[in-house]
């Protein structure tokens, strides 16, 4: 489609912007593009066969989303490594999600208990790994581990507060990808084996202190003097 043919038709811009948007986004949760990696809209146009609008348009998408930067020359990169947003967000999260678990464990009932073994049995039971390939976790299990921590909050029965966790979770994300990658030993499985029993034991100290300690070793993970690649996640 031609850049006259976009401006002309406002839908079919959209979807192409949407689509543009995906890809981006897949490919750098994918780690094709390394921390601090230039983002250039005129190559990115190009290699996408749309305008630059459309380009545009899709990368102030992906700075909302926490996964790029916007440089102060306009231009647009991938976050480094030493970013100090991880810093940021991982603080953020050490703070406030302690505090509604707290809340959860507090005034969850039987209900939240279900739905708190049925979504850690789900994380567990769900293949890790796409077919054949061990580098990315699949979208399945990135979805059933994102489920797993959200269900362990909704015992507060604070929608503002889950609002906050969703936001932090969405934010984080790329850090978690990238420290799995640098930290293959680590055992998440245990970590989220240990919380789900100290929750459902109604230890709040306990799953707190686990819950800290778990978010803190994904950053921990990025300052780590592993060999610096990024792609899978885990906390």
């Amino acid at each position: 489609m031609t850049q006259t043919a976009e401006s002309s038709a406002s839908p079919g811009k959209q979807m192409l912007s949407e689509q543009v948007y995906a890809r981006l986004r897949d490919a750098i949760m994918r780690g094709d593009y390394a921390p601090g990696t230039a983002l250039k809209p005129q190559d990115l146009a190009r290699e996408q066969g749309v305008s630059l609008a459309v380009v545009r348009e899709a990368l102030v998408r992906v700075v909302g989303d926490g996964l790029a930067d916007r440089l102060h020359n306009r231009g647009f990169a991938v976050p480094a490594y030493s970013d100090q947003r991880w810093q940021e967000i991982a603080e953020a999260r050490r703070t406030i999600e302690p505090v509604i678990l707290r809340m959860s464990i507090e005034r969850g009932d039987v209900d939240w208990e279900a739905r708190v073994r049925a979504a850690h049995h789900r994380l567990v039971r769900t293949p890790a790994y796409e077919p054949d390939e061990r580098k990315y976790y699949s979208e399945a299990w990135s979805e059933a581990h994102r489920r797993f921590h959200r269900t362990l909050l909704e015992g507060c029965e604070n929608p503002v507060l889950l609002e906050t966790f969703d936001r932090l979770w969405t934010a984080s994300e790329l850090a978690r990808r990238w420290s799995a990658h640098r930290n293959p030993d680590r055992d998440g499985a245990d970590e989220h084996r240990r919380l789900e029993a100290a929750a459902l034991a109604r230890d709040v100290d306990t799953a707190a202190a686990i819950l800290v300690r778990h978010v803190g070793l994904t950053v921990t993970g990025l300052t780590d003097s592993v060999h610096p690649e990024s792609g899978q996640d885990i906390t």
